[in-house]
């Protein structure tokens, strides 16, 4: 049988909206039914933005239980910090893979010579739902460097793939992963063309961040989302010089409970997350000079 590309089947430009300390995000799943995204529940992409001296915004303490945040920092750096005792500075390149699992607090800051200084930022936060047998698993990072990330790189092409997690053809990345998934960054230089096998079980999600591609021939621009059909391949065509995320998982086709940084399969389950997070049982972060 020969593999067959994956057809576009709906095209959805991200909308704005404001999170943590005060930061602009492109939401691209906001239009998107989460049946077709299962088990991604939200991407965001953070800037890019270019802040002056003092502007610089974060996410102070939140909590989150029940699914795994996965932070790319494309531009600039972040410090992230937990209850746990976790945490740690990811820059340009760098993957920082949270398990909140079972519950914990977490915050997201700039450092402190971007605060003083400005500079830019950009980075995409991809939450991961996790089934329910593993809601409750305990809290784990994986930081990821970028030099560890697997890099396909085709120069005659004009292509580079960077894979976070999961496996594109022969070549899988580093991100050890609960569902499912493949997570990976594709560079395309104008008139190049990435065309990668992919998994039949997973769906497929391009996203793309900058340039105007042609995916599966359907014009796809900068905060636009495409979400593909059924097949065996990906193909993205650059018309301009093109950044674009690929996103494919195994759904878990699981009720969906969601309040907030909270994802569970039931109602009981939310308002036990709450009285937990509110009770202090999720811990708290350490002040800095503790």
């Amino acid at each position: 049988m020969s593999e067959r590309i994956r057809p576009v089947v709906q095209v959805a430009t991200a909308t704005e909206a404001i999170e943590g300390g005060g930061f602009t995000v492109r939401r691209p799943f906001s239009t998107v039914d989460l049946s077709v995204t299962d088990p991604f529940l939200l991407l965001d992409e953070m800037g890019p933005v270019e802040y002056g001296p003092g502007e610089a915004k974060g996410a102070p303490d939140h909590p989150h239980r029940g699914f795994e945040t996965v932070t790319y920092v494309l531009d600039g750096a972040m410090e992230h910090r937990d209850s746990t005792g976790g945490g740690g500075v990811i820059r340009a390149g760098d993957t920082q893979w949270m398990t909140a699992g079972a519950g914990l607090v977490h915050s997201e800051m700039p450092l402190a010579d971007m605060l003083r200084d400005g500079g830019r930022m950009h980075g995409l936060q991809l939450w991961v739902n996790l089934p329910r047998a593993e809601k409750l698993t305990p809290p784990r990072y994986q930081l990821l460097r970028g030099d560890e990330l697997t890099v396909v790189r085709d120069d005659d092409a004009g292509t580079t793939l960077r894979i976070i997690a999961g496996r594109v053809g022969e070549h899988e990345g580093p991100g050890k992963t609960h569902s499912p998934i493949t997570y990976a960054h594709a560079s395309l230089r104008a008139g190049a063309r990435l065309d990668v096998p992919w998994e039949p079980e997973f769906n497929a999600l391009v996203y793309v961040l900058s340039g105007v591609a042609r995916v599966a021939g359907e014009a796809v621009g900068a905060g636009q989302l495409a979400v593909l059909g059924a097949g065996d391949r990906v193909a993205v065509d650059a018309g301009t010089d093109v950044e674009a995320v690929l996103l494919g998982g195994k759904p878990l086709r699981e009720p969906i409970a969601w309040y907030g940084p909270f994802v569970m399969n039931t109602r009981a389950e939310i308002v036990e997350a709450v009285d937990d997070y509110e009770a202090g049982r999720l811990g708290r972060i350490a002040p800095l000079n503790a």
